[in-house]
């Protein structure tokens, strides 16, 4: 017999299983507890094996939400013999993070993508489906691993099915995947299933239980089981229904305890004086409770008549972070003070209470784990860990987890232990684990000042991983303490951490620079320079002035560094892009001459080259991070690199490199929670619709971009979003309204002002006043930026004032100075060289020399056209014709045929790299890029590599 009641929810089910192997999917099903969710996991996994499918499963518990990867080991445990498919860097990350190997700190989007290419390797065999119960306790590393997943899976004969208590927080929630809300059952079918589980219900009876469960299949079940609990005759249950809600899914064997770390033990509730005797059956008399209190109590009540001693073994596995039932037995002993066997399980077994195997451990429904936590009381629950620690000697983090839970007072020598647990979870990549091994730390600790370290330590941690309420929390609790007047600054920076300062105010930078010279003077130079960068980045999002700009500067150049640590030249570059321009640009000169830079301080000489002016390096810088960043798979870092690739290419009209890298960027920084940079990425899309003549999507990029960048003052993502509509302007021709734009940026009580990215809007300024017969608007702003050139070498700032003098020079100077523009090395910038010919061949045709004049136009048009730029290139086709010149036709680009994805996938597989290597590149499995290529191929009357490469080229 069926499922009572779920055949729309069924149907759903066998239709996505069905679709495998031609296509994946996600699912998450939500409801509340005892709804049915594990019943329909089940039911859908009795399908897939019916299928001949393999079926992958893991289950959350609450106690060992803790424990890192603990939900992944379950998961991948019948398929760790095909690890060696991997790539070596990621079959030791994933090794590591499943505690079977030593590393240092895998990254979890690393541990992902390994996941997503073991699935992919293993799924060529046939398609196989996920079932992940109780996401909502997972650990938060396998959590995450999952999200990661269920937005890949499209491609790939893998189905994700997943169970959540609705209104429980997952870290699925942000992943957008697809949901169904699994409803009470109608009052027929309660009826109905009420009827087979329970016979012979007088009728009152049958009417109170009906309405108490309100359509919830565990509670029609369980609340006529407590009826006959406590003795009822009258009420027989039918053996041969199948009544699903708690049937037990997903592999039987142990997961193998690792390396463990954990939070701080849960807040202990109201004291509880252990189990009741039996009263009056919950479901027909006594005051009205909550539904879940209600299973909780009716629980506790068949617990209650249990053997002593199985109570014992039950309160154990509700407190254990294992399902071993060795472990509990052992315990349990510890316990007593006698043997303990396994037939001291079979009362719990008929109970109903739990289910036993040679290896597992498992309650039949958590409300029960829950309901004995409760019942046991405090007291108790801190005799159970401490019999926990006792036979957990092997297991030295387990162990050191259970005695921080059953102590009650400070304790110094548990406190230094969990930091030991903190270092070994940094070592797997578990940020979680880390932050709450020094949370739990800091609660033992004896000493305030070591307990207020280990509170900053934890909170430093907290925003890394992007979790502002564990941030406040612990910042809460260290404010409590007396602090120095250093560690009441740490707690300022730290607040201020998220979103580099954006939100939430916090110190200012002038405040960051002296607390960074305090930590310096300290001896800790590592902090000072992280303190410091903080305050650099203060500078690129807002702008604090003149003043703190300087500070910034002052402490930097003290500190015991070497002049070419690339952090110190990004925090000189950040926080003074103009004054110490041209020390950025040649100590950056100088650092790449010296050596090929890791992926890190390449991504920092690429970023910094974007304010300072010098987009060629900020692509070259940022291109040669991508690959070390994704192989360590840090996507946030991966993110803000493309996004600093993205902006300079898009600055120079390079669109074959701007067009893919912002379209990647502004997915990672969706997945990874950075707001404001997806607003920064979002405005450069902006710039780069416009340069492509899509003046409508410019218009409504830059607006989304500008609702980000608002509500916090992001001035580089407004500059940019204004620079943008200022180029859909001049793409169109509103020279009036560009020029408005334009002088925004260069206004200081502006919010789309920014100092640095200003500087390189020169050219633009000059055409927008040329063409609005306003040259006297920008006679100040270009005053100030020939002044800001004494100062810096930017090849941007002194293009963009080469063609600006010879625009507006008078015309006797005109031509020598449109010479001069021409004449400067203009190789790697063609946009600017293209401008250059256009600005001067109208001059020239403007001079009645229509003649002389097309080979000017002609070059730009070409330029132009190569780009993609085709308002420039229109323009320049209408002053030819009015030279006496015809064009043809432009050719649609091949950057015009394709997405952004596709483009950047075509590039790759025209360098010759395989699908297998542009997945592992895009974090996206070979079967996708095989499928994007299809399309590719067909957009570009291509079938190969080499035609690929032709047609790109």
């Amino acid at each position: 017999m069926g499922l009572i009641g779920r055949d729309r929810e069924i149907g759903r089910l066998e239709r996505l299983i069905g679709a495998l192997p031609e296509r994946g999917a996600a699912l998450v099903l939500l409801g509340e507890p005892g709804i049915g969710k594990s019943a329909l996991l089940g039911q859908a996994a009795a399908i897939a094996r019916g299928s001949g499918l393999r079926v992958l499963a893991t289950a959350g518990v609450e106690a060992e939400a803790h424990l890192p990867y603990a939900g992944l080991h379950q998961l991948l445990r019948p398929i760790r013999d095909h690890f060696d498919v991997l790539p070596p860097s990621q079959r030791q990350a994933l090794r590591a993070a499943l505690g079977l190997a030593e590393a240092s700190g895998p990254d979890n989007y690393l541990v992902a993508l390994a996941v997503l290419n073991l699935l992919a390797e293993t799924a060529e065999s046939g398609p196989i489906v996920l079932i992940a119960e109780d996401a909502h306790w997972l650990d938060p590393s396998t959590a995450g691993v999952l999200a990661f997943l269920g937005r890949r899976l499209e491609s790939e004969p893998v189905l994700l099915l997943a169970s959540a208590r609705t209104g429980m927080a997952t870290w699925l929630d942000g992943a957008g995947l697809p949901d169904l809300v699994v409803p009470p059952l109608s009052e027929q079918d309660a009826a109905a299933l009420l009827d087979a589980h329970a016979k012979n219900l007088p009728a009152a009876v049958r009417r109170r239980l009906l309405s108490e469960a309100r359509g919830n299949p565990l509670a029609l079940i369980e609340l006529p089981a407590a009826l006959i609990d406590l003795g009822n005759p009258a009420i027989m249950p039918d053996p041969t229904t199948e009544i699903g809600p708690t049937t037990e899914i997903g592999p039987t064997a142990e997961i193998e305890p690792t390396a463990a770390t954990g939070p701080a033990a849960p807040s202990e509730p109201a004291a509880v004086t252990g189990p009741t005797a039996p009263t009056e059956p919950a479901a027909v008399s006594g005051p009205w409770l909550p539904l879940t209190a209600r299973l909780e109590e009716a629980f506790t009540r068949r617990f209650a008549v249990l053997p002593p001693v199985t109570r014992a073994v039950l309160e154990v596995a509700a407190l254990n972070d294992s399902a071993d039932p060795h472990e509990a037995l052992a315990a349990a002993q510890a316990l007593g003070g006698r043997p303990v066997t396994a037939a001291e399980l079979v009362p719990a077994v008929d109970a109903r209470l739990l289910t036993v195997s040679e290896s597992r451990l498992a309650f039949h429904h958590p409300l029960i784990r829950s309901a004995i936590h409760q019942a046991a009381g405090p007291v108790r629950r801190r005799e159970v860990h401490r019999a926990l620690a006792a036979v957990l000697a092997e297991r030295p983090d387990r162990r050191t987890w259970h005695l921080a839970a059953a102590s009650d007072r400070p304790d110094e020598g548990i406190a230094t232990a969990l930091e030991a647990v903190a270092a070994r979870a940094q070592r797997r990549g578990s940020g979680e684990a880390v932050v709450a091994a020094l949370e739990q730390a800091a609660r033992l600790s004896e000493d305030p000042d070591r307990r207020a370290d280990r509170l900053l330590r934890a909170a430093d941690g907290a925003v890394e991983l992007g979790r502002p309420e564990i941030v406040d929390r612990l910042l809460g609790e260290a404010g409590k303490l007396e602090l120095s007047r250093q560690r009441r600054a740490r707690v300022a920076w730290v607040r201020a951490a998220f979103d580099d300062g954006l939100r939430g105010g916090g110190m200012d930078a002038s405040a960051l620079a002296d607390l960074a010279e305090s930590v310096a003077e300290d001896g800790d130079v590592d902090l000072a320079v992280r303190i410091l960068w903080s305050a650099a980045l203060r500078c690129f999002w807002t702008e604090p002035g003149m003043p703190a700009r300087d500070r910034i500067v002052d402490v930097a150049e003290r500190l015991p560094l070497d002049p070419l640590d690339a952090r110190l030249i990004a925090i000189l570059g950040y926080a003074a892009p103009v004054a110490r321009g041209a020390v950025v640009i040649e100590r950056s000169r100088r650092l790449l001459a010296r050596a090929v830079l890791d992926s890190r301080t390449a991504r920092l000489v690429g970023s910094v080259a974007v304010l300072v002016g010098t987009f060629d390096v900020a692509i070259e810088q940022s291109a040669a991070s991508l690959a070390g960043l994704r192989d360590q798979g840090r996507l946030q870092l991966l993110a803000r690199a493309l996004a600093a690739q993205a902006w300079a290419a898009a600055q120079l009209a390079d669109l074959t490199v701007a067009l893919p890298a912002a379209e990647e960027a502004g997915r990672l920084a969706e997945e990874t929670g950075q707001p404001f940079l997806l607003g920064l990425v979002l405005a450069t899309q902006a710039k780069i619709a416009a340069l492509r003549g899509q003046v409508g999507r410019a218009g409504e990029l830059a607006a989304e971009a500008e609702r980000l960048g608002t509500r916090v003052g992001a001035r580089n993502v407004l500059a940019t979003a204004q620079h943008a509509r200022a180029l859909a302007a001049l793409a169109e021709g509103d020279h009036p309204q560009a020029l408005a734009r334009l002088l925004r940026m260069h206004d200081v009580t502006d919010p789309a002002y920014q100092l640095a990215l200003s500087c390189h809007t020169v050219a633009d300024l000059a055409d927008a006043a040329l063409h609005s017969e306003r040259p006297g608007d920008v006679a100040g702003v270009l005053a100030r930026l020939e002044a800001a050139a004494l100062a810096t070498t930017s090849p941007s700032l002194h293009d963009g004032l080469r063609l600006a003098r010879a625009v507006l020079a008078g015309r006797d100077e005109a031509e020598e100075l449109f010479r001069a523009a021409l004449a400067a090395d203009l190789t790697r910038r063609p946009f600017m060289r293209a401008r250059t010919a256009l600005a001067y061949g109208e001059w020239l045709r403007r001079q009645r020399r229509a003649t002389e004049s097309r080979e000017y136009l002609r070059a730009a048009r070409d330029l132009f056209d190569a780009l993609g730029t085709s308002p420039w290139g229109e323009r320049a086709r209408r002053e030819l014709r009015a030279a006496g010149e015809r064009s043809s036709e432009r050719q649609a680009a091949t950057s015009e045929l394709l997405t952004a994805q596709e483009l950047q996938i075509a590039q790759m597989a025209a360098e010759g790299l395989t699908n297998r290597e542009i997945g592992k590149r895009l974090y996206i499995s070979h079967r996708t890029v095989g499928a994007h290529l299809a399309k590719i191929y067909a957009k570009l009357g291509a079938t190969s590599r080499v035609q690929l490469h032709n047609a790109l080229g």
